[in-house]
């Protein structure tokens, strides 16, 4: 519940306040401080980056800096027809138009004034060549790899990454990175690499818990709590806002949970939501979710709506139910040896790979296995409604699994047995007896594996165009034809793994207008509250156009936030 309370009734007295330690809140919390606004940034965990440190932390920003550095202009035009023909409808126009005008800006103040940049991807196609204004690149960007040493005693606060996706349970590597590495055997330069990567490592864990070489979003995260920290923004950890305090329909303060004590804060210029919307709440993925709902996710634990409900408690509304009110991944589940669980994400490491279908309980294909990841999700609800899909399998031969790896399973690993006695690999002598094990249909499965080795050798997909288009070929193996995407499978024994939907974070969120502010149902914005990242409703409407499209928005409109509120003139007497 909301509260009205004498605006001299106050424990700490701040500026803005930003609760959820994500991209966006960080972005917004540090763009504030660069305003000259006191400022507080509130975790209800113990750690900083959210889903963030989990993620590639590829940003989506059409016409961003690195573009026009490398001569490329003309790309906002391109990324509007982009987007209408994607969204269309779905979301606002204002909000895409707000994010395609302010996210380069984003980015150049970052820059300028926290030296915070990233490195342009070249070749990184949008997800959805079908539609007009679709790049083959330029318009994702990755972070910076980030030294945590530099962190001192603050690096433990740093989330961890997915662990099944470090070497050695800590070190992190990129992407080109790994694909250089295992090229170890052929190439002097890739064996350099690997020395130099391991050394740091070792080096590393005589005094840290992993290793200190930080990419992807764990690089993202960290770097903008070290300049956080370099400003002196005060960060309170373990600690629950419980409600906002309300005064004439301006939210002006709220109280919070810290140290076992009840804390009254006042936000003078008000109160940013970014708490990671609700990829982690049962209740609510039952309640918003598509049938049959998502058990588990690859999101942080912690985003679980509780700032959503605060802003819903104080008046606001949420966006319109789109067509499954999520992002997703397709997820393998395995359990670890302390008993937790692994959601491992197949984002772009086997699906896409000459030599693997992934089939339903009729043994068939039933989508372009190298799609995106929330495209392959949508398909596998799609398929679900005529025959059972979910959980999907990926079937490939031992080749494949040598070459590519499956899942958890890496490229070269010389011993399966502990992933079959886990019942995380299925294998079988025969196609035929992989499907008995499996559950699916021997008689579709032989059909569909037997149509496949024919595309294999035609180089065409005639079912689904799987290597057809410049986001399947990105993700193949370039060395491959004579389509980089399709290969026999053909070599026994045969394997498969089961693969789920995984919400990664959810599209349904608090209704915004273009300055980041949360809208009441009458679509008039709250005065005080603001909101971004995936506690907003999608500027997208649910739609994914390329890598980093969450991260991307998420920053842009936090930073919005944080403009909007310096803009704002309290007229309330100080005191």
């Amino acid at each position: 519940m909301t509260a009205t309370a004498s605006i001299d009734a106050w424990d700490e007295d701040y500026e803005l306040v930003v609760l959820g330690a994500g991209a966006g809140g960080m972005t917004a919390a540090l763009v504030s401080s660069i305003e000259g606004m006191r400022t507080l940034l509130i975790e209800k965990s113990d750690q900083i980056g959210g889903t963030t440190a989990r993620s590639s932390g590829t940003v989506w920003i059409p016409n961003n800096p690195e573009q026009r550095r490398l001569g490329i202009t003309g790309d906002a035009a391109l990324a509007r027809t982009y987007l209408d023909g994607l969204v269309g409808d779905r979301a606002d126009p204002s909000l895409r138009e707000a994010f395609l005008a302010a996210g380069p800006r984003m980015l150049e103040y970052l820059e300028q004034h926290a030296d915070i940049r990233f490195r342009i991807y070249r070749h990184a196609p949008d997800y959805r060549q079908e539609f007009a204004g679709a790049e083959q690149g330029g318009r994702p960007l990755e972070p910076l790899p980030f030294d945590g040493r530099t962190l001192g005693k603050h690096f433990e606060r740093v989330g961890w990454p997915i662990r099944e996706l470090m070497l050695f349970s800590g070190m992190m590597v990129t992407r080109g990175e790994a694909a250089q590495l295992l090229r170890f055997a052929k190439s002097w330069a890739s064996c350099v690499l690997g020395a130099q990567l391991v050394l740091r490592y070792a080096a590393d864990r005589l005094r840290f818990r992993r290793g200190t070489r930080l990419v992807l979003g764990n690089a993202l995260a960290a770097r903008l709590y070290g300049k956080l920290l370099e400003r002196e923004v005060p960060i309170w950890f373990e600690a629950k806002t419980t409600r906002l305090i309300t005064d004439n329909g301006r939210v002006v303060g709220f109280v919070v949970e810290r140290n076992g004590a009840r804390v009254r804060v006042r936000a003078r210029r008000g109160i940013v939501l970014a708490g990671g919307g609700f990829p982690a709440n049962p209740a609510l993925r039952e309640r918003y979710l598509p049938k049959p709902v998502a058990q588990h996710t690859p999101a942080f634990e912690g985003c679980t709506g509780e700032t959503l409900q605060l802003a819903l408690d104080a008046g606001a509304a949420l966006g319109p139910g789109g067509m499954d009110n999520a992002l997703w991944f397709p997820s393998s589940i395995a359990t670890r040896r302390d008993g937790s669980t692994v959601v491992y994400p197949h984002i772009v490491l086997d699906r896409p790979k000459p030599g693997l279908v992934a089939v339903n309980a009729a043994g068939r294909r039933f989508v372009d296995e190298a799609v995106s990841y929330h495209e392959f999700v949508r398909a596998m609800y799609l398929s679900h409604q005529r025959v059972s899909s979910i959980p999907a399998m990926l079937v490939c031969d031992r080749r494949f699994v040598w070459k590519y790896g499956l899942g958890m399973i890496r490229p070269m690993t010389p011993v399966l047995k502990p992933y079959v006695d886990s019942g995380y690999l299925h294998v079988a002598r025969s196609v035929a007896g992989l499907a008995r094990k499996i559950g699916v249909d021997p008689s579709g499965l032989a059909a569909t594996v037997e149509r496949h080795n024919e595309y294999a050798m035609t180089g065409v997909d005639a079912e689904f165009g799987k290597g057809g288009n410049a986001y399947d070929r990105g993700n193949g193996d370039p060395g491959h034809g004579p389509n980089p995407c399709l290969g026999p499978i053909a070599q026994p024994p045969f394997y498969a793994v089961a693969v789920v939907p995984t919400p990664l974070g959810t599209s349904l969120g608090l209704r915004t207008d273009a300055r980041a502010a949360v809208c009441a149902e009458t679509g008039q914005p709250i005065r005080g509250l603001y909101a971004c990242g995936n506690d907003m409703h999608s500027v997208m409407g649910g739609e994914y156009p390329g890598a980093g499209a969450q991260l991307g928005p998420a920053m842009t409109f936090g930073y919005l936030a944080a403009k909007s509120a310096a803009g704002e003139r309290d007229a309330r007497p100080a005191g």
